[in-house]
């Protein structure tokens, strides 16, 4: 018998779920979706309405089970201020990121990022539980999931802590994979990889799949999936955009719009762990894009083509770079940026040796 609420409802849409998600896909993957419930992991989400408020919804609200057993990611943690903490990826890119790991039986796993402990679940179906190994910094988070893999009948290895700093005593990991948004590769987390080990992780609005060539050294391809995850928690710093208005104004012949759609990907690798904000008009179309980094850097543009900075470095500067390397004419495909791993440098290279380069933010130990 089932350790979870189940109808005959539920059971089906998670069969067609699974079928739909894992179509002329790796059958091993598919079975773990379709026998590990998604509704034990998300027995409540949030959803936006109309005014801005987030509203729950559970089991027995209506279209409950068919968000959960829908390809769409969900809201499932909000803070006192109703910003998202926590959600259940989208399943499509869950698979495409499970699939770029490549495990084999017998494989150890590291999980940066327990979160609803869902991810883990379909790892502990395909692997064992013994194999596999999740960090949180959540302690909430973790114990919730602890709860929940257990009536899915899973009792892998969970801790509350720093998951860039991996899991040492269970090391080492022939796979690691992040379920939450990177600025870099952890050291600590090539530290603890196996010889040959496969990274799988979010970089920026992108993912990254790398495979360890020696000790602290590694390359890897951008999969060709777009891709967003909620970052590290880290320590937030408020934009100071009253200053940025008072600053001389110069002028732009990039759109704002392109920072929104065609630049954000590489945006993201060459400003990491920017944020951006819009402006809108009472037709809800934009009318200027602010831009900020944690080092106190805020830009912003109006659809005017007027720009205006203060900080340290001159964000808009960036993008305009960006717009010269990455002209309308050509499209941005992620599988043509490289990253390059050694113990003291992460770098971004598009296409090939020699194009323009990012080096990345590289956490010190």
């Amino acid at each position: 018998m089932n350790a979870w609420p189940d109808t005959g409802t539920s059971a089906a849409l998670r069969q067609k779920y699974a079928t739909d998600l894992a179509l002329d896909r790796d059958g091993e993957w598919l079975q773990a979706f379709a026998d590990v419930p998604r509704h034990v992991f998300v027995p409540r989400f949030f959803t936006q309405g109309t005014d801005a408020a987030w509203h729950p919804v559970a089991w027995g609200d209506v279209g409950y089970l068919e968000a959960v057993y829908g390809d769409a990611a969900l809201t499932t943690q909000l803070d006192e201020h109703g910003i998202p903490t926590s959600s259940s990826s989208q399943p499509s890119v869950m698979l495409t990121m499970l699939e770029a790991l490549d495990v084999h039986d017998g494989n150890r796993v590291f999980e940066l990022g327990t979160g609803t402990g869902y991810n883990t679940a379909l790892l502990s179906h395909r692997l064992g539980e013994k194999r596999v190994t999740s960090v949180d910094v959540d302690p909430g988070l973790v114990a919730a999931a602890i709860g929940r893999l257990k009536q899915a009948g899973h009792s892998p290895t969970l801790a509350a802590g720093d998951g860039a700093l991996g899991y040492p005593r269970r090391a080492p990991y022939d796979r690691i994979i992040a379920t939450a948004g990177l600025h870099a590769i952890p050291p600590a987390l090539l530290e603890q990889a196996a010889e040959d080990a496969v990274i799988v992780a979010p970089l920026g609005y992108g993912i990254i799949r790398a495979q360890v060539t020696a000790p602290g050294h590694a390359t890897g391809r951008f999969l060709p999936t777009p891709a967003h995850f909620m970052t590290l928690r880290t320590p937030a710093t408020a934009p100071d955009l009253d200053a940025v208005r008072n600053e001389e104004p110069g002028t732009t012949s990039v759109a704002p719009h392109d920072v929104l759609e065609r630049l954000k990907f590489p945006l993201s690798l060459a400003l990491p762990g920017y944020t951006s904000c819009t402006w809108k008009d009472d037709q809800g179309q934009v009318t200027a894009v602010g831009l900020w980094t944690a080092d106190g850097s805020v830009a912003s543009v109006d659809t005017t083509g007027t720009v205006r900075q203060s900080g340290p470095r001159r964000l808009w500067d960036s993008v305009e770079e960006l717009a010269a390397t990455f002209t309308e004419a050509e499209g941005i495909a992620r599988d043509d940026f490289l990253l390059t791993i050694t113990p003291t440098r992460q770098t971004i290279t598009y296409r090939e040796t020699g194009g323009p380069s990012w080096h990345l933010p590289t956490p010190s130990r």
